[in-house]
């Protein structure tokens, strides 16, 4: 009996320092800032995709060392939309799970897949007045740790889903593409 509670108390003990070792692994919280590209591609036929530049910001709470929660938020803009003169302004702000693999000492690729709204003004998808609609983003990126509490993101690509009215039109899908590169601290 007492060979067995023995037993039992060291498993307990054994799990809780890999426990422990591998949240070691996985900083608390890791902050982005960096500038993206926006490929916009709008669901009318016949309208040309055209792109904008900005930047993102994102905040990840981590759970565990593979998951976490990410708050992102970004803004972009072109100045001359299709050369028609026009100024578009677009912004995102979206929550949800990533997925992160420490299992490298430099190198964290993550996936993550994030939901929430878009807000854009009227030029930028042919409307009268300012909308906000859906929009949600699938992809992942790289992280590579120069010091403990700094990385570098070489890239970040992601699917872009908005549902924006275009025009006279009910709301559509439109179908872009975001990547970003910036960087990176850890707390």
């Amino acid at each position: 009996m007492k060979l067995k509670l023995w037993v039992s108390l060291l498993g307990v003990l054994s799990l809780s320092a890999v426990s422990a070792f591998a949240q070691e692994n996985a900083p608390r919280v890791d902050v982005f800032a960096g500038y993206s590209y926006v490929q916009a591609n709008p669901g009318v036929t016949g309208v040309d995709s055209f792109h904008l530049h900005g930047g993102n910001a994102n905040v990840a709470y981590n759970i565990t060392n593979w998951l976490g929660g990410v708050a992102d938020f970004g803004g972009y803009n072109n100045g001359n939309i299709l050369n028609s003169g026009a100024s578009g302004t677009y912004s995102t702000y979206l929550f949800g799970p990533r997925v992160s693999y420490r299992h490298y000492s430099r190198i964290t690729p993550f996936g993550q897949v994030l939901f929430g709204a878009a807000h854009a003004n009227a030029a930028a998808f042919g409307t009268t007045g300012t909308q906000n609609a859906f929009a949600m983003t699938a992809g992942g990126g790289l992280d590579y740790k120069v010091f403990d509490h700094f990385s570098i993101r070489p890239f970040q690509t992601e699917y872009l889903l908005t549902r924006f009215r275009e025009g006279p039109l009910a709301a559509r899908n439109q179908n872009n593409f975001r990547v970003s590169t910036g960087f990176v601290f850890r707390f």
